[in-house]
C-alpha cells in the first residue's frame, strides 16, 4: 500500500513538472489593442491630457470614474496622480487637466482656475514658450520611466533604437514623428503614448538625443 502511494505521488510530481513551463523560457504577455480614446479631441485641455495621462494608464481608467464628478473632484483625482503616483505634471497642469475632465466627462462647464487673470499658464509647447532642454523634456514627460540608455525597461533602450536606425538617413525625422504620434508594434506590443503637445523642435531634440546613444 505504501509502495503504491509512493508511485502515485511520484507520478503526480512528474505531471506537475511537465505542466510547468521552463524557467528559461521568457514569459510574454500580449496586451489587447487600445480601443477607448479620450473625448472630445477638440476640447480645451485635450492635448495636455492626452500627453500626460496616457503616460501611466489608458483612457479606460477615466471612463471608470463615477459620473457627474465636479471640477474640484476631478482636480483632486489628477492631484492624486501627481502626489501619490509621481505623475510628471505641474500644479497648474493638474488644474487644467481636471477642468478638461469635468467638462468632457461630467458635462460640467469648467472654471479652469489655472487660467484666471494674473495666473500664468504652463501648458507645454505653446507658440511662445521656450524650448526646454533634453534633460527637462525627459523628466517632464517621464521618458526614463519606460526607457533606459542601455537596457530594456517597458520599451527598448535608447542604445538599441539608435543601433537599429544608424544607417537610416531619415532616422531623426522618423523618430521625432513616432514620439509625437505614439503607437505600437515596432518593438513588441507595449504601446508608446503620443505626445501631441510637444513642439516639432522638442521632438527633434528628443530624437537627436536617442540617436546619440550609439
Amino acid at each position: 500500500m505504501k509502495h503504491s502511494n509512493l508511485i502515485q505521488t511520484a507520478g503526480m510530481i512528474a505531471l506537475c513538472l511537465l505542466a510547468t513551463p521552463s524557467s528559461s523560457e521568457p514569459l510574454t504577455i500580449k496586451l489587447p489593442s487600445e480601443t477607448i480614446k479620450l473625448r472630445p479631441p477638440n476640447a480645451p485641455g485635450y492635448a495636455l491630457a492626452l500627453q500626460k495621462c496616457s503616460i501611466c494608464h489608458s483612457a479606460d481608467y477615466i471612463e471608470y470614474q463615477p459620473p457627474g464628478m465636479t471640477e474640484a473632484q476631478w482636480v483632486a483625482e489628477v492631484g492624486k496622480m501627481q502626489k501619490a503616483y509621481g505623475a510628471p505634471i505641474t500644479d497648474d497642469e493638474v488644474k487644467l487637466i481636471g477642468a478638461y475632465l469635468a467638462d468632457s466627462y461630467s458635462g460640467k462647464p469648467a472654471v479652469i482656475t489655472a487660467l484666471q487673470p494674473n495666473t500664468p499658464s504652463v501648458v507645454p509647447a505653446t507658440a511662445t514658450a521656450p524650448i526646454a532642454d533634453v534633460k527637462t523634456l525627459l523628466t517632464q514627460n517621464a521618458c526614463l520611466s519606460c526607457h533606459a540608455i542601455d537596457q530594456k525597461l517597458v520599451g527598448p533602450s535608447y542604445r538599441d533604437i539608435a543601433s537599429r536606425h544608424k544607417n537610416d538617413a531619415k532616422a531623426l525625422d522618423k523618430l521625432a514623428e513616432f514620439i509625437g504620434k505614439g503607437g505600437s508594434g515596432r518593438w513588441g506590443n507595449s504601446p508608446m503614448p503620443p505626445f501631441p503637445a510637444l513642439k516639432p523642435e522638442e521632438l527633434k531634440s528628443l530624437a537627436g538625443f536617442v540617436m546619440g546613444q550609439k
